[in-house]
């Protein structure tokens, strides 16, 4: 069981947690930074009270392996200790005026918004991710507690003509109760605040689980927390190391108290959970693994359609569930899309430190990232695909890997069956629209599609038929607050954002009133 921390403790544990700077070497000699201290904590938030746990893990740089620093490793314990927190908590915050609800998220806003560059220096130091992006996610996450903030405010009923004279039939929507919130660590701040805004919103409570790798986002959210107000119990975090995970996650998926589970990440762990959750019926939103197509026709805008390529697939460094997996490039525009976008892939992305201002392309999170990387380019090439501009390692070594291109690409190899996850960008060439579609469909998965043409006709078309959640037509970059994001067949269940996001955390309930 966690020992509690009072909260004049709380503050002074983490004032002396260490000031972790970036690693010693040419890539922090380039770039530099220092966590900031008043953000940085390595203790889970339970019931408002920084909690620590019988062992603690590293976080670390996945530029050089460095130690960031050690963070409380949480169990079931913890876990179970944080959902009763959450539970106590809820009939409180639920009960509150949705105005007031609002105003606490508003002011964690602009909490956020006056410590972004701390929150962006956090982010990039345990993903790796440039500091640019990095300073784009925290606004595109602080936005989601702003969109919500709104949202908390136009939780609407309903009065619905009954068939009896004397009946009147109302509909409330009431909050579902606690919501276990399991994210990953490619955007550790943004997938946080997207499922929780509309949990708090909505008057749920929430216990977060972040990634392992990504832990200290989560935590800094915490603190901001509370500084706005947010009431003790309200928002909850236990970070664990990875081979906590496993029984952490088991036991919000399971417990009673859980009304609602919210997980972003891999299918095959999405589908570990559901089972977890079935047991007890439990609400589920799962945004799960993506193998976008980014088809190109022969009426596209190449430049346009090479700008759009480079964005979605190389964002991150090809780390994130919607970049795309697949081009699929028409026949008579596909040798000049090829030459244009390995210039544009040469003469625009840079690899390096993400503290670097010149840096685009970051490491990859960890060496397992980057040994698959290497497995799908040795499959393609050893089925007859050509290397056309990187293919390998970085020589700044550790988790860095050229940004990489691929022609002569079959549907046989594994970077087209699975995602990557990583900077590689394989070109398949077709012939028609119909068999692009039927490419581009075959998948069991459906998050994101993106495609490029100047034809009316045929954007109407494609749009409707792609088996996806989400289409770009003529845009690579669609995330958006209020937009709904979400997948279709093994990419998961509900939508998060969006005026439909809030919905995932309310229940609809029937009154009938008689004898009127």
């Amino acid at each position: 069981m966690a020992s509690l921390l009072q909260p004049r403790a709380a503050a002074a544990a983490g004032r002396r947690l260490l000031l972790a700077r970036c690693p010693a070497g040419p890539a922090a000699r380039r770039g530099g930074c220092a966590l900031p201290a008043a953000l940085v904590r390595r203790g889970g938030l339970v019931g408002g009270r920084w909690v620590e746990a019988a062992a603690t893990f590293p976080v670390r740089d996945p530029a050089s392996g460095a130690e960031l620093a050690q963070v409380a490793d949480c169990g079931p314990a913890e876990a179970r200790e944080a959902v009763r927190a959450a539970h106590e908590a809820g009939a409180a915050w639920g009960g509150l005026p949705a105005k007031e609800r609002s105003e606490r998220l508003r002011r964690w806003f602009e909490l956020m918004m006056g410590n972004r560059e701390q929150l962006a220096t956090i982010i990039t130091a345990e993903n790796g991710k440039p500091l640019k992006e990095a300073q784009g996610e925290v606004l595109y996450s602080a936005s989601f507690l702003e969109w919500f903030a709104e949202e908390a405010r136009r939780v609407y009923g309903d009065v619905i003509p009954a068939s009896a004279k004397d009946r009147r039939v109302l509909v409330l929507k009431q909050p579902v109760g606690v919501a276990a919130v399991i994210t990953p660590w490619n955007f550790p701040s943004a997938m946080i605040t997207r499922k929780v805004g509309a949990a708090l919103a909505a008057g749920c409570t929430v216990v977060v689980k972040p990634a392992e790798d990504t832990p200290l986002s989560a935590l800094a959210l915490g603190e901001l927390a509370n500084q706005a107000g947010i009431p003790a119990g309200v928002y909850n975090v236990v970070p664990c190391s990875r081979q906590q995970a496993p029984a952490v996650g088991e036991v919000l998926c399971t417990d009673p108290l859980v009304a609602k589970i919210s997980f972003t990440g891999s299918t095959a762990t999405g589908k570990i959970l559901l089972k977890h959750a079935a047991g007890t019926v439990k609400r589920v939103s799962m945004e799960l693994g993506g193998h976008a197509p980014f088809i190109v026709f022969d009426s596209a805008d190449v430049d346009r359609a090479v700008a759009g390529a480079l964005a979605s697939k190389y964002r991150n460094s090809g780390q994130t569930c919607v970049c795309t997996n697949r081009f699929l490039v028409q026949k008579g525009i596909h040798d000049k899309f090829v030459e244009k976008f390995a210039k544009a892939i040469e003469e625009e992305l840079r690899v390096g430190s993400g503290f670097d201002a010149k840096t685009t392309q970051g490491p990859l999170i960890n060496e397992k990232a980057v040994e698959k990387v290497e497995r799908h380019i040795n499959d393609a090439v050893s089925q007859g695909a050509s290397i056309v501009t990187g293919g390998k390692r970085h020589s700044l070594g550790k988790n860095f890997f050229e940004p990489t291109l691929l022609s002569n690409v079959t549907t046989k190899m594994l970077c087209t069956q699975e995602e990557t996850f990583g900077p590689l960008a394989p070109v398949i060439k077709f012939e028609t629209e119909a068999e692009a579609i039927a490419i581009a469909n075959a998948a069991n998965v459906g998050l994101a599609g993106y495609f490029y043409s100047q034809d009316p006709a045929q954007i109407w078309r494609v749009a409707e038929q792609l088996e996806v959640g989400m289409v770009g037509v003529n845009e690579g970059i669609i995330s958006s607050v209020e937009c709904p994001f979400g997948g279709v067949k093994e990419s998961g269940l509900g939508r998060e954002g969006s005026k439909y996001g809030i919905d995932e955390y309310l229940e609809i309930k029937y009154v009938c009133f008689g004898g009127l």
